[in-house]
């Protein structure tokens, strides 16, 4: 099997990019990036909020690396974030009557439902890559927005499950998308405070999401942001 070129994930979320910014992004030209170029520029970590469509809103937690600049004004961010929530009693009610839908359930008669499977956590471990277009504003001012791929783990837990192929059924692994954007300040030029509205999307569940956070960075040189 042919192996892909190092960087190709980052080169591809760039081509998207540009194809869905405005024309200055994408006059700039694709020859004008090389991920050759990235290099560490700052670290953070955020605390946000997040409302899945199968899960109970609850807090998330992030921390993600700022790698500079992909070429003009195309910022390549990798992050990994976790949360765990419980799933809503409709979601359980929906997995017992899958469950009971099974054949070898169906012929012994066995029927499932929600009360049955009791309580079920579900705990989620992301990394993903963000690539975002940077406009400067006055004051110290950054706003972005952008688009990122990422792989999602989920497992599911519960006192019911634990140990069963119901468990191996919520325990999933799976690509998955996201649009967001955000607006940075720079009180210092080691330390930028950022807020973002984030949406994901991906084979098990989808989420909006909103995050707070603080980055150390390292000074920028040639007048770069």
């Amino acid at each position: 099997m042919k192996r892909l070129p190092m960087g190709f994930g980052v080169h591809a979320l760039t081509v998207t990019l540009m194809a869905v910014l405005p024309g200055a992004v994408r006059a700039q030209g694709l020859a004008n990036y090389d991920y050759e170029n990235l290099s560490f520029r700052g670290i953070g970590v955020d605390w946000g909020y997040i409302w899945p469509n199968k899960a109970d809103a609850t807090p998330m937690y992030s921390m993600r690396v700022d790698l500079g600049y992909l070429g003009p004004a195309i910022r390549i961010i990798p992050a990994v974030h976790y949360w765990n929530s419980t799933l809503k009693r409709s979601e359980v009610d929906r997995v017992a009557a899958r469950l009971s839908e099974l054949p070898a359930l169906q012929e012994r008669g066995i029927t499932i439902d929600g009360e049955d499977l009791g309580s079920i956590e579900w705990r989620a471990l992301s990394v993903t890559v963000d690539a975002q277009a940077i406009w400067a504003a006055p004051h110290h001012v950054f706003t972005y927005g952008g688009i990122g791929v990422g792989l999602h783990a989920m497992n599911g837990r519960g006192a019911s499950i634990d140990g069963t192929f119901i468990e191996d059924l919520l325990d999933t692994m799976a690509p998955g998308f996201a649009v967001m954007a955000g607006l940075e300040y720079e009180p210092a030029p080691i330390l930028r405070l950022y807020g973002e509205g984030r949406y994901t999307v991906q084979s098990e569940v989808r989420y909006p999401g909103i995050r707070i956070g603080a980055a150390l960075m390292v000074p920028a040189t040639g007048g770069s942001q």
